[in-house]
Parts: C-alpha cells; structure tokens; sequence
C-alpha cells in the first residue's frame, strides 16, 4: 500500500513512484496484468494472495490510475483490470528489475545474449509452452513494399498518409486494442490504430490469423545505423541480419502451409522499416520498443548500448494464440528455420510439437 510521504520526500520522484507501485505485490499485479491475467480470481491463482490483500492493492492501482476496470458480464456485473498507458508505461520497470535480477542475482554478472541450457531464462521462456499470448498486443509493424501475400497479416489502418519525420511510438497513440478519438490520442476498445509512416503501417497484432504464427525475436540488426561498441563480443549477438535473411528466403515454404511469420526486436519503427526495405523483408518487423511483448511474455532480455535488447529466440503459435512450441536458445540459425517450419507445419495439421 501507499506510504505518506515525508516532507524531504515530496519532491523526489523516485519516492512519488514509489508510493504508487513499491509495494510487493503491487508490482506483481502489473506482472500479472501484463501478461494477461486480467480478471480477480484469475489474478488469485497466479499470486496465491488473500482476496482481502488483492481487493485493497487493486483499489489503490486503480486510484492512481494504474489500472481501469473494464466489465465482462453484465448479470452479475463482473469487471477485469485493464492497464492504462500509466500501467503499460512501467513495462520497462519490469524488464530492468528481470534483466538485472537474471545477470545479477540468478547469473554470475556476464553480459551475454545467449542463456545457459538449464538456467533460469531458458526455463522461464519454455514455460510459455500451452499458454495463450494475451489478447490484442499490439505492436507498430513494417508495411512490407509491395503489399504482403503472408497469410494471415492484418495490416493496420492507415489514418494519416503524411509521412512523419518522428517513429510513432506505442503509447499514447498505440495502445493495445486502441481507437482513435477526435483529438488523436488512444480511446481504449476495439480495433486497431496507427499514424502511417514510411515503411511501416501503425500497429499489428503479433499474432497473426493464420494456421500458425512463427514470431522470432532477435536482438537488433545494424541497418541502417551502427550497432553499440563491442557489440561483436557479446555471445548471441551476431547474425540478426542472417536470420532475417534466411526467413526472407524460405518465406514461400511458410506461406504454402498457411503459417505466418512476424520478426520482433527492440529497435524503433523507423529502423526496422530501413532496414526491411534495404533486405527487401517482406513479412512484418514488429517493434517491441516499449518491452510490451517482453513484459507480458517475460521474455529474456539484456542490456547493451543503454538499450534494452531481446535475447534471440523462436516461438510458434497456433490460431487460438497458444505457444505450441519453443526455440530457446537459438544456437544454429538456419537449423533453427528449418525446426520453426516442420514445428508450424505440425499446428496446421493439428498435430502439436513440444
């Protein structure tokens, strides 16, 4: 619960963030709510909390904004907690307190982009396996040029054909499950909103509606500009312009079988957009730039160049947004296509892989 502040206190944000969200399981409701977990006794089983303690810590989330509640059902009236852009904008709180625990607490310190086969990430990435990627999450994607055949890819409405000379940027402007309202800023409910730009199309859903989804995650390509300092030394990092390359290539094998394939990073819709018109990318770069897709997935992550970046990884979704199977780590590229393929391929004939 919140804390009154002291008088030396007052104007110290740290302490004003605090108050809000420094509570134990304040901070794990977000966790939760992030990763889809939105209705009370579901948020009950997930945190094993007593209802007395998670009605109090909602009422104060939803004081200060962090979280709106939504109804489901009408008879009897039931509600779900829905973050806001206030609640959405501490992902990256979330992903910092993960990263640093991961290299800190549950690693020995190194920097490093690949995991080790039986360490935490790993077993927290294949975990995902039978749960459902939350509903919308939507992320600013690429438009690939000319117009995408990928089965399945929802491109996102176009409400302004200016070209902006600023990446658009997921809050407020692109709130998962946003419309548009007058003034331009986001009213939260159905459909999908976007400011369209050079190379890319507003906000996409990272799962697309197709037999089977493959959304790879990759740390960061270095088109168009230059990759951090020392990027080379740190295990994992090479071979993003590769692996966008590969799936570029054998994309004609995905789409025969009805399987969709979204690429993911941390970089801004403008990179990603230069870079898939300089490798001619024709499916989707989602841009997870505010971490949602990391925060609601926990997805493993590092620090590199005062830059949040993914850890390399593949995950294959069926239509029903369930993780049917997971890569992680990736340690050989192109067998790593191929596994994804044979892994989708399964989803479409209803066969699942683990």
């Amino acid at each position: 619960m919140s804390r009154q502040l002291r008088a030396q206190d007052a104007q110290c944000s740290i302490a004003q963030a605090a108050a809000v969200i420094g509570d134990w399981w304040s901070l794990l409701i977000v966790r939760e709510v992030a990763r889809g977990h939105r209705r009370f006794e579901d948020l009950l089983g997930e945190l094993g909390i007593s209802r007395k303690v998670l009605t109090e810590r909602l009422k104060h989330l939803v004081e200060h904004g962090v979280l709106t509640r939504d109804p489901y059902q009408t008879r009897p009236v039931r509600h779900e907690y829905v973050l806001t852009d206030t609640g959405w904008a501490l992902a990256p709180l979330l992903i910092t307190m993960q990263d640093w625990a991961d290299r800190w607490l549950l690693g020995d310190g190194t920097l490093t982009a690949l995991p080790e086969s039986h360490d935490t990430e790993t077993a927290r990435v294949h975990g995902l396996l039978g749960t459902r990627i939350p509903t919308p999450l939507l992320l600013p994607a690429t438009r690939p040029s000319p117009p995408s055949t990928e089965p399945g890819h929802r491109e996102a409405a176009e409400l302004n054909p200016q070209v902006h000379p600023q990446p658009a940027h997921t809050s407020p402007n692109l709130h998962p499950g946003a419309t548009p309202r007058p003034d331009g800023r986001a009213q939260v409910g159905s459909g999908v909103v976007g400011v369209a730009g050079a190379g890319w199309s507003g906000a996409s859903d990272v799962v697309a509606d197709a037999g089977a989804t493959v959304l790879f995650g990759y740390p960061a390509t270095g088109t168009p500009g230059a990759l951090p300092p020392h990027w080379g030394d740190i295990p994992g990092t090479m071979g993003c312009t590769l692996e966008n390359r590969l799936f570029r290539d054998r994309l004609p094998e995905f789409a025969v079988e009805g399987i969709a394939v979204h690429g993911v990073s941390t970089q801004r819709p403008d990179e990603q957009a230069a870079f898939a018109e300089a490798e001619g990318i024709t499916f989707p770069l989602l841009s997870d730039m505010d971490l949602r897709l990391a925060a609601a997935l926990r997805l493993p992550t590092f620090r590199a160049g005062q830059a949040i970046r993914l850890k390399r990884l593949i995950l294959v979704v069926d239509r029903l947004r369930v993780v049917r199977h997971v890569i992680f780590p990736v340690l050989d590229i192109p067998t790593a296509i191929t596994q994804s393929l044979t892994a989708a391929r399964a989803v479409t004939q209803g066969r699942h892989t683990h």
